[in-house]
Order: structure tokens, then C-alpha cells, then sequence
């Protein structure tokens, strides 16, 4: 609790970010209020007009300002290689890559029937619609390597073959630079399985 009613709002207002807890929310109250008045309505300015201006994609639900992303505006890209993320914000880790050069399809979600996210909620039929035109003939499924990841991927997969789309899922295993010893159990066992013959 602060002294300033004002001050909990704003930490109250911080915490219901994710990943920031009381403490981190003190700290980001302290630092704003710290910041020139400019700053700050610089920044309000910013979180209200990112709020009003940016939308999803209408063909891959990914954010942006306009009807279609710049993505699946782009000629280059190829039409026929779709990779299927869980939110927005795996679009740019995939694309500093440099190794996919084809489109994408955002679920901003993962299934789970416990948070009443169902394929209706991450608009899933919209995909399948996708799919069914059959200009893709490979779909990547980059959805988490979590429970409701996995569930989700499986889901797709099943939705997706009979579409006669090939349907691949990216690797997980080992980070570059990293030692075995350091590995769990789980990362080892999804590195062995995800294998390759060496040429």
C-alpha cells in the first residue's frame, strides 16, 4: 500500500500486467514518477492510440494498423507454407530467424477447456477454411511446448490431414551453447525425438 490513492491505482494498474508482481510494479510507480511529465503523457499517448489504431490481420490474425499485415501483403512470401503460432508476439522471434519465408496463422491462445478456450475461441474454423482453399500444402505447428500446446497441435494436425495438407511440428531440444548435464529430462527427451540424420 502507498500513501497516495492515485499511486495504487497505478500499481494496481501495473500488476495486472503479466509477469509483474507488487514489487515490480513499486518499481515501474517509482520510475514513472521520476520520468518529466512529457514522458509520461508521451507514453499514455502511445498505450491509447496503440489501443485504438492496431487490430488483427484479417487473413492471419496477426496485429497490425491495417486490413492485412504487412506479412501477407508481401508477394515474397510464400503462399504455400503456413506456420501456426500461439500469440502475436511469436511472429517476430520466428521471423529474426530467417528461416521461414512463408505465411502465418495466429491463434492468440492455446485449447483449453478448464479457461473455456475452445477451436471456436482461436478461431480455428477460420484456419480450417484456410486450409480447405489448398494453396497450403505444408503447415508448421510452432504452438508451445506445454500441455496445452501439445493438445492444441495434435488437435490441428487431425483437423488439417484430411485436408491433404502435410503437417509438420517444430523441434524442440537443446539451445545452442548449452551442456547436457544442464538438460531436464523432458527438454532431452523432445531433443532425441526430434532427431535428424546428419549429412
Amino acid at each position: 500500500m502507498l500513501f497516495s490513492p492515485a499511486l495504487n491505482r497505478l500499481a494496481e494498474a501495473f500488476r495486472r500486467l503479466p509477469g509483474i508482481g507488487p514489487k515490480t510494479a513499486l518499481r515501474l510507480v517509482y520510475h514513472v514518477l521520476s520520468m518529466e511529465e512529457s514522458a509520461v503523457q508521451e507514453m499514455a499517448r502511445a498505450l491509447v492510440e496503440a489501443r485504438r489504431r492496431v487490430r488483427e490481420c484479417a487473413s492471419c490474425r496477426n496485429l497490425t494498423e491495417e486490413e492485412n499485415c504487412p506479412i501477407c501483403r508481401d508477394p515474397r512470401r510464400d503462399p504455400s507454407s503456413l506456420c501456426v503460432v500461439q500469440e502475436p508476439r511469436d511472429v517476430p522471434v520466428i521471423e529474426k530467424s530467417g528461416a521461414f519465408r512463408g505465411r502465418y496463422f495466429v491463434l492468440h491462445g492455446a485449447l483449453s477447456p478448464v479457461e473455456g478456450r475452445g477451436p471456436a475461441e482461436l478461431k480455428i474454423p477460420l484456419l480450417l477454411q484456410i486450409l480447405s482453399r489448398g494453396e497450403v500444402k505444408e503447415m508448421i505447428i510452432a504452438t508451445n511446448p506445454t500441455v496445452e500446446g501439445d493438445a492444441t497441435a495434435y488437435y490441428l494436425a487431425e483437423k488439417a490431414r484430411p485436408l491433404g495438407v502435410k503437417v509438420m511440428r517444430i523441434g524442440f531440444g537443446l539451445p545452442v551453447g548449452g551442456d547436457l548435464e544442464y538438460a531436464d529430462e523432458l527438454t532431452l527427451k523432445r531433443a532425441l525425438e526430434a532427431r535428424r540424420e546428419m549429412l
